[in-house]
């Protein structure tokens, strides 16, 4: 078995890491404002602002990216997508296994992360992969009527609707998992429009962000965020850079006034 990357702390500087001493000590959890979750989201761009490479983000950041992303959900309470982009990525378990699960113990978490999959007509492939799994438990977030068709998972709904609309009210839904989950901490992993709508109602704490040293040039590809600018810029503060073989990892926080 391979050792894992080593990544040089730019900012603040110190030691070289793995990605696991990088992201230990995180307490996402006890960060939570009044009233709703403590949002995180976790993205990857190339170094022209593209979200995605030939329409996926599979193979984009390379070694120390994929260990960061999976030891951030060990992180957390809950990890929230799109059903779209669940769809395309294939999502199945959440872990890669029992080392995740007892790391997710040992920081006084559930072993797997509770999935909120965001889906505002009800819209999930029935042969999504985590649909599967009898350990999965997901939160359909849905301003639809109705139910998915049964599978292994177990699976409930937040009824969200907006005013007059088939759209996902975001603030009902996060608060929603607060309330009726006991959700502390939130990991949103996309995409673009969902991370719009997050960040345009306020609910985004902060950012990690991985720069690939890639430039696509790629006019259909999307940016992070994407489906309209926001109405008040959301200003960030530098927490955090780290760097392995040309590869920027990013962690912001979002400024309040």
């Amino acid at each position: 078995m391979s050792s894992p990357p080593r990544l040089t702390a730019l900012l603040p500087p110190g030691p070289r890491l793995t990605p696991a001493e990088a992201m230990a000590g995180l307490d996402l959890k006890r960060e939570d404002p009044p009233g709703r979750p403590w949002v995180v989201l976790n993205m990857v761009a190339t170094a022209d602002g593209r979200a995605a490479i030939d329409g996926s983000t599979v193979g984009m950041g390379g070694a120390a990216d994929r260990e960061l992303f999976h030891e951030l959900r060990t992180q957390v309470d809950a990890v929230m997508v799109g059903a779209r982009t669940a769809a395309v990525e294939r999502y199945g378990s959440l872990v890669r296994g029992e080392p995740d699960r007892a790391r997710r113990r040992s920081v006084g978490l559930d072993p797997e992360p509770l999935a909120c999959l965001v889906s505002g007509r009800l819209h999930v492939p029935p042969d999504l992969p985590m649909l599967a799994r009898a350990e999965a438990r997901i939160v359909v977030a849905t301003a639809a009527p109705g139910d998915l068709p049964a599978s292994a998972a177990t699976v409930s709904y937040l009824r969200a609707p907006t005013w007059g609309g088939d759209r996902v009210d975001l603030p009902t839904a996060v608060t929603g998992l607060w309330r009726e989950h006991r959700v502390r901490s939130v990991l949103c992993e996309g995409g673009p429009e969902l991370n719009r709508g997050l960040l345009e109602a306020g609910l985004v704490d902060e950012l990690f962000l991985t720069l690939v040293p890639v430039v696509t040039a790629d006019p259909g590809a999307p940016a992070i965020v994407s489906g309209g600018h926001l109405q008040t810029p959301a200003r960030m503060d530098l927490v955090r850079v780290l760097e392995d073989d040309g590869h920027l990892f990013l962690r912001y926080r979002m400024r309040r006034s």
